[in-house]
């Protein structure tokens, strides 16, 4: 009977619909709910959040001491019953969060991958973007790519300059900014352009799909933010193979321009460089 309330839970069915096909295959039925009473229809998006909330359990419990799973420990350590915890166990390394020996699997390993690369690039770029701040007398900027854009992560700004411009860290970047452009254009996962782009009407959309196409070309993008006196640009860093995060220079557009800014470009494209180069892997 505990199997198969739990395939009920799982398959999100009702209760009166559990009662019906039960009846049909012979067997003895469930009560039916009584006549006039409306039956309780479980909520799938609900249940579906609570599948993950107990998937991510199972594998909290991998620690130092745990090293593999087993269905009786899981259950013993959660409260569940051994089948229950037998079947998550299952559908965790077919998804690939374990492996067949029900230890850390292959996309543990992944995403394990991208956090040592991402704190590897915060750990050495503050000194590389401090001597790029001083060298050029602009604020130099690393980010990550975000749901919506890129988002500002670490912030370096000269010691000795007339006029500062900056961002705050965390600030979310707009979909035309440079260092957004960098980062969608190098994304593997074109829902990502897509998500990035929702907002844009079909006309701008285009603008910017050709606008990723040029950063691809030149590995180099300008913002188009349509402020007057302000500009921005990016280049990718590219850390084991991929382009992990974008480096950016921000100043006035006295000081940064397309037609006059090829020595301060190409002191950004060198410590991006630097950056990517000291990441292992």
């Amino acid at each position: 009977m505990a199997a198969s309330l739990c395939d009920a839970e799982r398959t999100g069915r009702s209760r009166e619909e559990q009662h019906m096909e039960v009846a049909v295959r012979g067997q003895q039925a469930p009560p039916a709910p009584p006549a006039g009473r409306t039956p309780v229809v479980a909520d799938p998006e609900r249940a579906l959040i609570q599948a993950i909330d107990r998937a991510a359990n199972v594998l909290a419990l991998l620690d130092q001491d745990t090293r593999r799973l087993t269905a009786p420990l899981v259950a013993e350590r959660l409260g569940l019953n051994r089948t229950t915890a037998h079947r998550y166990l299952q559908s965790l390394q077919q998804a690939g969060f374990l492996s067949a020996s029900a230890g850390p699997g292959p996309l543990l390993d992944q995403l394990s991958a991208l956090v040592s690369v991402r704190q590897q690039l915060i750990t050495f770029a503050p000194s590389i973007m401090r001597q790029l701040a001083d060298t050029t007398g602009l604020t130099s900027v690393l980010s990550f790519l975000g749901r919506t854009g890129a988002v500002v992560t670490l912030v370096e700004e000269p010691q000795q300059t007339t006029i500062l411009l900056t961002v705050r860290v965390g600030t979310v970047l707009e979909v035309k900014a440079a260092q957004t452009r960098v980062l969608l254009a190098f994304q593997s996962d074109p829902r990502a352009v897509t998500r990035a782009h929702a907002t844009l009407t079909e006309a701008q959309a285009a603008v910017e799909r050709q606008a990723l196409h040029d950063v691809r070309r030149h590995r180099l993008a300008w913002a188009d933010l349509d402020r007057v006196g302000l500009a921005s640009v990016a280049v990718p860093v590219l850390a084991t193979y991929d382009v992990q995060a974008a480096m950016a220079l921000i100043g006035t557009s006295t000081m940064l321009n397309p037609s006059d800014s090829a020595e301060r470009v190409h002191a950004l494209q060198e410590a991006a460089s630097t950056l990517g180069s000291m990441v292992a892997g």
